[in-house]
Formats: C-alpha cells, structure tokens, sequence
C-alpha cells in the first residue's frame, strides 16, 4: 500500500527512479546495518577482541535475506530503533551463543550513521552519472548553437540578442559547478561513525582506535577525527548540494516552460505521442517534464532546510533533531533522481527551433537593436545625446508601427553621420552578440 508519490505505482517512475528507490528502500538500509556488523566482527577477530569463531559466524549471517523483516518492524515500534532488532535478530541466527559477540562496542547511532553514509554513497553515485549526462547534453546543445541568434530577456521583456548556445553553456556552467561540489564534499561525508555511547569508544578497553580503523577500511570510508553523533553538518551539506542542484535544474526548467509558451515556440521539450496533450484541447503540447522538475526540486529545497534544522541537536546525543534526516533524507535524494531524470529526458531530447527564435527577434521591427544603435551613434553625438534621441525614436515607432530603420534612415541628425546600410548592420542581430560565442568557448574548453 503506496501513499507517497515515490512509491506509488502510478507516480514513482515520475517523480523518483528504481535505481535511487532502491538505495533508500527498507532491504537496502538493512542491508547496510548488516554490512557493518559483518565488517566490525572482522576486524574486531583479527585484532583478536572477540573469538574468530564468532566473527565467521557473526558475518555467516549477515545477509538481509535471512532477516524477518515483519518481526524487524515490531522491534522497531517497540524498541524505537531498527539497529537493535537487527542485532537481536543476527544474534539469535548464530549457533552456541556466538551471536553475544555481534555489536560490540558500538552503538546504535553508529551503526544507522555509517548505514546512512553508505547508503548517500550509492545515491551520489547516482546523481553523478545523472549530472555528467546533462553536463554532456548541454555541451552539445552550446556547441551546436553557438552562434544561433535569440533574444536575451530582462524582466520577461525583450533585452539583447544572445545566442541559444550561450544560454546552454550558461548552464552547463552551473552544472560543472555542481560536480565540483561533489567531488569536494566526499571527504567531508563519506565517513564512517564508531564512537560508541557518547563518542569516547570507552566500551572497549583495548583496541578501540585499531577497531575503528579497520573498521572503516573495511567499508572504505575515511576514519572520523572524532566522533560526529551531534555535530550534523556533513549530512546537512548533502541535503544542501542536492537544494543547488534543485536550484539550477529548476532554473532550467523555468526557461523551457517560458521558451515552450504558443506566443514564444523557440524550444519543446521532446515529443512522444499524446505527451503534454490536454483532455479538452487537443491542440495543447504542455511543458510535462519541466513541471515535474519544478515541483520536485521545490520539495528537495525545503528538506535541505529540514536538514539544517537537525543541525541543532542537543549534547552528545540527541533527543529527536537526528529523526528528521530519517524523514527528509531518503525524500530528498528520491526526489532528486526524479527531477534529474526529467532533465536528462529534457535536454537529451530538446527541439530547437531557431526559426523561430530569429521571428521573436524581429517581433519588435528593430527596438531591442536600440542598444546597439545608441553605441554606434555615440562616437559622433555622445552617449547621452544618443540615448536621448534613440529612446524618442524607439517611442515613435511603438505609437507610429514603423521599423525603426526608417525612423533612424530619415532623422537628419542621424544621417549625416550613418547611412542606411551602416544602420543596418547596427540593427542586425548577428552583429550584436558580443562576446556570446567566446564564453562558449570557454565554458567548452573548462571541460577538459
């Protein structure tokens, strides 16, 4: 029985993707509880702290497989934690009461930490792959069309030309960002917990330091300078790389639904029979996936801010801060498979029209050249006195529907300096693209 978007069998290929689900799904997490029980009795054998009997089969059983995971749930709701009911469990699976052995030392904050690190290793893991995908569409839509003309806008008002490539590597640049940020922010998270009740390892007398480096070797995680039970800022800077991520794919998103509108027709995202159609107007072609990303990486943004708030958690050990990444975590990480899905489909996928992205130039019969006019007329009547006069002519256009090269061609101030080819190629787009091609260069070039 589903009652979340992610895991509704109607919603979940939508909204998250299998491959994430799985990640964050109950046999997962167990799983991973498993994993660093088999690890630490491993290690904890050979160091010769528990009975190498003990840790063969301590680690004999630690497969999620053999788990009653109905009488997990009970545990759970009796005891308040899942970690418990796993290690009751595995201890009642080993034969001649060689289960005593499983968990020593730990504690349960130890084990759902190193799980949950695991666990945002695989789900990063993901995000990478999705995030070099897009990396790679976006550099081909800006290689592609580096030098296609559009109209830069400015408070949903026509600017200056750009060019579609350029609006592509602009993104592209956000992105590159993104796995930067990944790559650095490994360090930080993907460390293992093993500090025992209130982080000092007191609970083992000897051999603490060497359990918990080995411990992390096992599992290949770096080793804690000191314990982190309270001290949540690395997982907090998870749910806030996910949030930039959201940020920029949300960005995306915004401007495919804008440059989709029936009045703009400059970009559709791909076309599958009856995608995007309306029940009532069969003419409709609706923006699906862009709405789908808005939506998921708006949720993803709160939950990084539900992730700061578990920051603020009470002594050595917390008295409910730690519950919320229980809650919004997994949440997030889902959320963001989806919305990265929808915008590989998005991007790998785009149509560009650049037909009509030179037509929405031309709309306004040469105002948005104004810009270049007035620095062409500069040099011969001064930057104010150009601006001046431009802004009135630009006026008379709107109230008269003349194109603006006439008004220009006829004004005799302007003539005597400018004919009418020279302002011409003053109101050409092509010729008012600035440094648009150079900076996609650049953004292209920094890939390596």
């Amino acid at each position: 029985m589903a009652s979340t978007l992610i895991d509704s069998a109607i919603f979940q290929g939508i909204f998250s993707s299998d491959e994430m689900r799985q990640v964050w799904s109950d046999e997962n997490r167990t799983q991973k509880y498993l994993d660093i029980e088999a690890a630490l009795a491993r290690v904890q054998g050979r160091l010769g702290l528990i009975p190498q009997e003990a840790a063969d089969e301590i680690a004999s059983h630690c497969r999620v497989e053999q788990i009653d995971m109905a009488l997990l749930r009970r545990q759970t709701e009796r005891i308040g934690y899942p970690v418990l009911g796993v290690v009751s469990q595995l201890g009642a699976l080993c034969r001649d009461r060689l289960g005593e052995y499983c968990h020593w030392g730990a504690t349960t904050q130890d084990i759902t930490d190193t799980a949950t690190v695991l666990q945002i290793r695989e789900g990063l893991a993901l995000v990478e792959a999705d995030l070099a995908a897009i990396s790679a569409a976006l550099a081909r839509h800006a290689k592609a069309h580096r030098d296609t003309p559009m109209i830069g806008r400015s408070n949903l008002q026509q600017a200056v030309p750009v060019t579609f490539g350029y609006k592509m590597a602009g993104l592209l640049s956000a992105i590159e960002r993104h796995r930067q940020r990944l790559a650095q922010l490994k360090a930080r998270v993907l460390v293992a917990e093993f500090a025992g009740a209130a982080g000092t390892l007191a609970s083992l007398q000897t051999g603490a330091m060497a359990t918990q480096a080995g411990l992390c070797a096992e599992l290949d995680l770096a080793q804690p300078l000191i314990a982190w039970h309270t001290l949540r800022d690395n997982i907090a800077e998870v749910g806030t790389f996910l949030g930039l991520v959201g940020g920029t794919l949300g960005k995306l998103s915004m401007d495919v639904k804008l440059m989709m509108q029936t009045e703009v027709g400059e970009v559709y995202e791909p076309y599958a029979h009856g995608r995007g159609s309306s029940s009532t107007m069969p003419q409709k072609r609706n923006p699906i996936s862009s709405c789908y990303i808005h939506a998921a990486v708006s949720v993803v943004r709160q939950h990084a801010a539900a992730l700061m708030d578990a920051m603020i958690a009470d002594h050595e050990r917390s008295t409910g801060p730690w519950e919320i990444e229980w809650i919004v975590l997994p949440e997030a990480f889902c959320l963001m498979a989806g919305a990265l899905k929808q915008s590989r489909f998005v991007l790998e996928g785009l149509e560009v029209d650049a037909q009509a992205m030179r037509r929405n130039i031309e709309l306004t019969q040469g105002l948005v050249m104004s810009e270049a006019v007035m620095m062409g007329l500069g040099p011969h009547l001064g930057r104010e006195a150009a601006h001046d006069l431009v802004y009135d002519l630009c006026r008379e256009a709107v109230s008269t529907q003349r194109p603006l090269l006439d008004l220009l061609a006829a004004h005799p101030e302007i003539s005597r300096h400018l004919d009418r080819p020279a302002l011409a190629r003053l109101l050409d787009p092509a010729n008012y693209l600035g440094q648009s091609g150079v900076m996609v260069d650049r953004v292209l070039a920094s890939l390596g």
